[in-house]
């Protein structure tokens, strides 16, 4: 039977037209993506999303009311509502990042890295200031710099650590040395040493698995220890965060009332919406909603939230262990990083194991702009993470992989 539609016939001087569509491309593109997608990594970002609706629930009419003023009084769930709101846009910029293939993943962190950190150099000069801090620009939207650059940060160090590989005398560890120091400059000026801490841990673990010989690592160390002893004697506030600390607070501080916070529940809390203590907490929908779990849902929750952060980091590098390329494995171990590391911070805080940070707990707590900035970075590793399940590989894991291209090794040997 012959089709009634004529076959397009280029002539001389044609334009080649677009090529076709098919109306199953985008249900074929979501089967792939579904196919390759890490499904268990999904589902522990997922429910550690579901904990932070139910958290900021419990946590909303806390802040809701210590927020009020005389003119404005806010409803016991505004901040609920308003994270609701902020998640539905989190999970779109998710699944947005986790569709993207891992060139393009590879290509829009390198350009939002680039683009941050200039935004970071704005803050001093124009900068929003709260609480002391000057870490926010305004552009029609308040919004922290440091926390879209992330997840490009992590991305952007691994791209030019991966460099090494095509050529071994390239000075990738000078290079990304130096984007540490910038960067880490930069946050110290607003200041912010928890986001400098975060941002040198995720540094550290890359050059740590790019292949950095020994002595380089423990210079890298020493150089650590020495910025953090010159931070404690040029940086009044960590100074004074830190001496708070080591010489056991008051009653009044943050991390001391967030300690009783979490600790007033028991095993299996008092019941939501039934917290006292929760009360008297500054920032309990954010900085400290995991205290907030601790009194309403009880220390189960609690251990329960944490398995769930240590699951999703093993499950990334038991994931990136059976991987040959060495810009994948560096870019998902420095986005777990990134997450994890913030997370643990954060709950150290609240059981006054570490100096207050100012640090939220990611994928839970209360955010706007911080929270389209985690489910991105989530959605790009994702994206990175993403891999046929019928490829097989000839060189699986990191070692074999970096044994069989790095010529200086096989020279030595």
């Amino acid at each position: 039977m012959v089709s009634a539609t004529q076959p397009y016939i280029p002539h001389g001087g044609d334009r080649a037209g677009p090529p076709a569509r098919f109306r199953g491309s985008k249900r074929a593109e979501l089967k792939i993506w579904w196919r390759e997608i890490d499904r268990s990594l999904l589902f522990l970002i997922l429910l550690l999303m579901a904990f932070g609706t139910a958290a900021v629930a419990a946590a909303s009419p806390a802040s809701a009311r210590r927020l009020s003023t005389a003119n404005v009084q806010l409803d016991d769930l505004y901040f609920y509502w308003a994270h609701l709101r902020w998640q539905f846009l989190g999970l779109i910029t998710l699944i947005w990042a986790s569709l993207l293939s891992k060139d393009n993943a590879r290509r829009l962190g390198v350009v939002l890295a680039g683009l941050m950190l200039f935004m970071l150099v704005l803050v001093p000069l124009i900068g929003h200031e709260v609480n002391g801090a000057k870490r926010w620009l305004n552009f029609g939207m308040r919004f922290q710099p440091s926390e879209f650059l992330k997840p490009g940060f992590a991305i952007a160090l691994a791209w030019i650590l991966s460099w090494r590989l095509r050529d071994p005398n390239l000075p990738v560890l000078g290079i990304v040395t130096g984007v540490m120091g910038f960067v880490g400059f930069l946050l110290m000026l607003q200041p912010n040493l928890g986001a400098t801490l975060l941002f040198g841990g995720v540094w550290f673990v890359l050059v740590l698995l790019s292949g950095v010989s020994i002595q380089r690592i423990g210079l890298l160390i020493g150089l650590g220890v020495t910025a953090m002893t010159a931070t404690y004697f040029l940086y009044d506030n960590a100074r004074h965060r830190i001496d708070s600390f080591l010489g056991g607070g008051t009653a009044y501080d943050q991390v001391d009332l967030a300690q009783r916070t979490l600790l007033a529940g028991g095993w299996t809390g008092s019941g939501l919406w039934l917290g006292v203590r929760k009360l008297n907490l500054p920032e309990a929908h954010t900085d400290y909603i995991f205290s907030v779990i601790g009194e309403e849902f009880g220390l189960i929750v609690c251990a329960i939230i944490v398995m769930l952060y240590l699951a999703l980091i093993v499950r990334v590098f038991v994931r990136l262990t059976n991987e040959d390329n060495l810009f994948t494995v560096l870019a998902g171990a420095g986005l777990v990083t990134q997450i994890g590391g913030q997370a643990f911070i954060n709950i150290l805080v609240n059981l006054q194991l570490f100096p207050s940070k100012g640090m939220t707990l990611p994928l839970v707590s209360y955010g706007g702009s911080s929270t389209i900035a985690v489910c991105l970075g989530a959605g790009l590793l994702l994206a990175i993470t993403r891999r046929n399940p019928y490829l097989t590989r000839e060189a699986p894991g990191l070692q074999s992989m970096m044994n069989k291209n790095l010529p200086e090794k096989r020279g030595r040997s």
